[in-house]
């Protein structure tokens, strides 16, 4: 386990204050909200303001350099200008889950999902929920005769890359129709904006299905489904299922990796890093220093409020990589 002593000493008059202006992934937010909270608790001087508008806002935004903290849930390509060009850094924070959840009244068992349903349903060609495709995979489950009413994002959104990379992993017909990006072509359903959205709308709107990272779920009291892994098991996700897929795959040293269908048998497929993306080199002396300081922080001390929350915290030799990169930044 890491233990190292970290002490912040801001060189700024007692009643100064730095603002830090970070925006992007709503997958992350909550906890995110919570770090940011308690670091500026501990630290008065230093202010991180972010705004949950969605990944795909948050690199555009990063890149115009409106932002000095930039948030995402798909890590940026090589080919990316972005990365050569402004050095942009990727720091992995937690791990999370992408789950499909669903408003059927009176239902009182889970709903178990194959790649190909999933893709079925959310390409417009699965349009009920007693298809006899669902009915064959969900026996014993009592599936209402009604229409399904779909509910995507509508927004640039890092939880969209992760579940698009899913199914283009594991359908051919998603791959081929509609393949792998934080905004993608929707065949069918009812586009809603962050994660907030997707879960408020769900809820309420009976007979709807949507996805929603793991926490959202949760907080939200909505109902959410197994899904087949790489193993052929269906697998809900939880922690330990979340964390048995970050297990399974190794991590590179720019920290830049896909976890979805990983290997195992206890793997949740639909799992991903989330990243906390920063210049290569900032200017501004102190912006700098709050900013590693706070990365450091993250990992020192904020790992271990992740779980409270309903993340599951970094695997602690990818811990120890995120806080030796720290030092990259100039």
């Amino acid at each position: 386990m890491i233990r190292t002593a970290l002490a912040i000493a801001f060189s700024l008059p007692a009643s100064a204050q730095v603002l830090v202006n970070g925006a992007g992934a709503t997958f992350p937010y909550p906890i995110y909200a919570k770090w940011f909270d308690e670091f500026h608790r501990l630290h008065p001087s230093a202010l991180i303001n972010y705004q949950s508008v969605g990944s795909g806002a948050g690199i555009r935004q990063l890149k115009a350099g409106v932002l000095d903290l930039g948030a995402s849930d798909m890590p940026l390509k090589d080919d990316d200008p972005a990365v050569s060009a402004r050095g942009l850094l990727h720091f992995p924070t937690v791990i999370g889950g992408v789950v499909p959840i669903y408003n059927i009244p009176k239902l009182t068992k889970d709903i178990d999902f194959t790649p190909e349903l999933l893709a079925g349903i959310l390409l417009g060609r699965i349009t009920r929920w007693d298809d006899p495709k669902l009915i064959e995979l969900n026996r014993g489950v009592k599936l209402p005769s009604a229409e399904i009413v779909v509910i995507h994002r509508s927004d640039g959104s890092g939880t969209t890359y992760i579940l698009s990379d899913y199914l283009a992993k594991t359908s051919s017909e998603w791959k081929s129709t509609i393949g792998v990006g934080t905004s993608v072509s929707w065949k069918a359903g009812i586009g809603a904006k962050g994660n907030e959205g997707v879960a408020g709308l769900v809820k309420q709107t009976p007979f709807s299905m949507g996805y929603v990272e793991l926490v959202y779920s949760v907080q939200n009291r909505l109902t959410y489904g197994r899904v087949q892994n790489a193993a052929s098991r269906f697998v809900k996700a939880d922690l330990a299922s979340i964390r048995a897929a970050a297990s399974a795959s190794s991590m590179p040293d720019d920290f830049r990796v896909s976890i979805t269908n990983a290997a195992g048998k206890d793997a949740y497929p639909i799992a991903s890093y989330t990243w906390l993306l920063t210049p290569a080199r900032i200017s501004d002396p102190i912006k700098k220093r709050i900013i590693v300081d706070f990365l450091r922080w993250m990992i020192l001390h904020g790992q271990r409020m992740a779980m409270e929350v309903g993340y599951a915290p970094l695997p602690e030799a990818v811990a120890a990589k995120v806080l030796k990169a720290c030092d990259r930044v100039q």
